[in-house]
C-alpha cells in the first residue's frame, strides 16, 4: 500500500511539472497567470530596493530625511529609490507606477530597462510617461509576439481599427482621426500583406468607403472587391480616380465653408459625408514610368497625392500607402508626399536606408530595432505612436479568403457615392473547379 502511495505520490508530480512545461509553450497566458505572475511580483517585492540602487535609479535623500535617519531613528542614511504607487498585474506582465524623485527623469529609467528585464527576470521591460513625475513599468512576462491572439473584446469602431499586438501585450489601433495619413513599407514576404488585410477586415466592418490602387492588374485588392467602392488595377485609372478625389475634396471643401466647420465631424449627422480611406497597394507602381510619354500621368498622380495627404484629413479623406521603398530615388515629389505621411509602419527590410527612409525623421532610435526582424517572423514591425514613440508589433495571420468573406458580410455598409461609380469594381466569386487553361 506504501509503495502504491509513493508511486502515486511520484506520479502525479511528474504530471504536474509536465502539465507546467507543456502550458509554459502552449498555453503562456495561464502558465503566466498561475505561476509567472506570483513569482515576478514576489521577486519585484522582495528586490526592489536594492535593484533600484545598483542599476543607478537611486538619489540622496532630503537633508530633513537624512536628519531624521540618523538622529531619531538612529540607523544609517541610504538612497532614496522611486517610490511604487501602484503594481497590478495583467495576463501578459506586471504594471508598476512610479514616483520619480527630485533628481531623476524618465531618460533615467529607460536606459536601465536592459538591466531591469534581466534583474526581475521577465521578457522585456517598457517605460511610459503618464504624467510630470510618474512612469509605468510595462514588464511583459513572456514572448507575446511569438504566437499572436488578438483579445477577443476588440473590435473596430468609430474611425479605429485593431490591426496588430505590441510587444507590451496591448493592442496596436490604427486610429484614422489621430494619425490620418500613413505610411507601411516592408520587403517581399515581411508582413505587409498581412498587415493591409487585418487593416481591410477592420474597415469593411465600418460605415466607410474604400477606394483601392492597386496597379498590379489588382491582384491583391480585387478579391475584396464587394466592399470596394472604387478599385484602380492601372496607373491610367488611378491617375484619373486620383483627379475625381481631389476634386471631392474641394467640394466638401466648399461644403465646410458653407456651415462654418473646420472639418467634417463638425457638421450635423445628416449632412456630413462619408468618409473615404484611399488604399495604394504599391506606391513605386505610380512613381516609375517606362515611356517619357507617361511623364504627364506621374506628374497627375504625384500632385493629386500630395495635396490628399496635405489637406484632405479635415474633409475626412484618408491615405494608407504601402510599398518596399520610398525616398528620393522614386522621382520627384516622393520625399514631399512622405513628409506628409504621420503615421510609419516599417516591417523587415533589406536594408538600413529603407528603414531611415521610413523612421528617421519620426523616431530615429527605431531604425536599429527595424533592421534587426528575423526573416521567420513574418508580420513584426516598428510602428510609431502618435505621441513620438514606437513600439514592436506582430499581426496576427490572416488569409486573403477570410477577409474576402468579410467584405461580403459587410457589402451593405458600401456607401452611395455618385463620383466613384465609374470606376465601382466588378464583384466576380473565385471560379471553382474551373481549369486554368482550357483548350480551344
Amino acid at each position: 500500500m506504501a509503495d502504491a502511495t509513493m508511486w502515486l505520490e511520484t506520479t502525479g508530480a511528474i504530471a504536474a511539472a509536465g502539465g507546467v512545461g507543456y502550458a509554459k509553450y502552449r498555453a503562456p497566458r495561464a502558465y503566466w497567470s498561475l505561476v509567472g505572475l506570483p513569482a515576478t511580483w514576489g521577486r519585484f517585492t522582495v528586490t526592489y530596493r536594492s535593484t533600484m540602487d545598483v542599476c543607478g535609479l537611486t538619489v540622496q535623500p532630503s537633508g530633513l530625511r537624512a536628519f531624521m535617519a540618523r538622529n531619531v531613528a538612529r540607523r544609517q542614511v541610504q538612497p532614496v529609490p522611486p517610490k511604487i504607487r501602484r503594481v497590478r498585474g495583467t495576463m501578459t506582465g506586471l504594471r508598476v507606477t512610479l514616483r520619480l524623485p527630485a533628481g531623476l527623469e524618465p531618460a533615467d529609467v529607460i536606459a536601465s530597462t536592459e538591466r531591469l528585464r534581466h534583474a526581475w527576470g521577465v521578457h522585456a521591460v517598457r517605460v511610459a510617461v503618464t504624467k510630470p513625475g510618474f512612469v509605468e513599468l510595462r514588464m511583459t512576462g513572456y514572448d507575446v509576439l511569438r504566437r499572436v491572439r488578438m483579445p477577443r473584446k476588440t473590435q473596430p469602431h468609430g474611425l479605429v481599427v485593431p490591426v496588430a499586438l505590441r510587444d507590451d501585450g496591448t493592442v496596436f489601433e490604427r486610429d484614422y482621426r489621430k494619425v490620418p495619413m500613413a505610411l507601411t513599407l516592408g520587403a517581399n514576404n515581411s508582413g505587409k500583406s498581412t498587415y493591409q488585410r487585418n487593416l481591410i477586415k477592420g474597415l469593411a466592418q465600418l460605415p466607410v468607403a474604400l477606394v483601392g490602387m492597386d496597379c498590379k492588374r489588382g491582384v491583391e485588392q480585387s478579391v475584396f472587391a464587394p466592399r470596394l467602392s472604387a478599385l484602380a488595377t492601372n496607373p491610367d485609372d488611378a491617375a484619373s480616380l486620383a483627379d475625381v478625389l481631389v476634386t471631392e475634396m474641394e467640394d466638401r471643401f466648399d461644403l465646410l465653408h458653407l456651415y462654418g466647420a473646420s472639418d467634417v465631424w463638425q457638421l450635423p449627422a445628416d449632412l456630413r459625408p462619408a468618409p473615404i480611406v484611399v488604399l495604394v497597394d504599391e506606391i513605386a507602381e505610380l512613381f516609375l514610368i517606362s515611356r517619357k510619354e507617361d511623364e504627364d500621368r506621374r506628374t497627375r498622380i504625384v500632385t493629386a497625392l500630395i495635396r490628399l495627404a496635405q489637406m484632405a484629413r479635415s474633409v475626412g479623406i484618408y491615405l494608407e500607402i504601402c510599398g518596399q521603398r520610398f525616398g528620393s530615388d522614386l522621382g520627384k515629389g516622393a520625399t514631399m508626399l512622405r513628409a506628409q505621411l504621420t503615421g510609419r509602419v516599417v516591417h523587415r527590410v533589406n536594408d538600413k536606408e529603407t528603414a531611415e527612409m521610413g523612421l528617421k525623421d519620426v523616431a530615429p532610435t527605431a531604425v536599429p530595432a527595424a533592421c534587426v526582424i528575423p526573416a521567420s517572423r513574418a508580420g513584426t514591425a516598428v510602428a510609431t505612436d502618435a505621441d513620438g514613440g514606437w513600439s514592436l508589433i506582430r499581426t496576427p495571420e490572416i488569409s486573403r479568403e477570410e477577409v474576402a468573406a468579410v467584405c461580403r458580410d459587410f457589402d451593405h455598409l458600401v456607401p452611395d457615392l455618385p463620383f466613384l461609380r465609374p470606376f465601382a469594381p466588378a464583384a466576380s466569386s473565385p471560379l471553382v473547379g474551373t481549369p486554368l487553361l482550357i483548350k480551344p
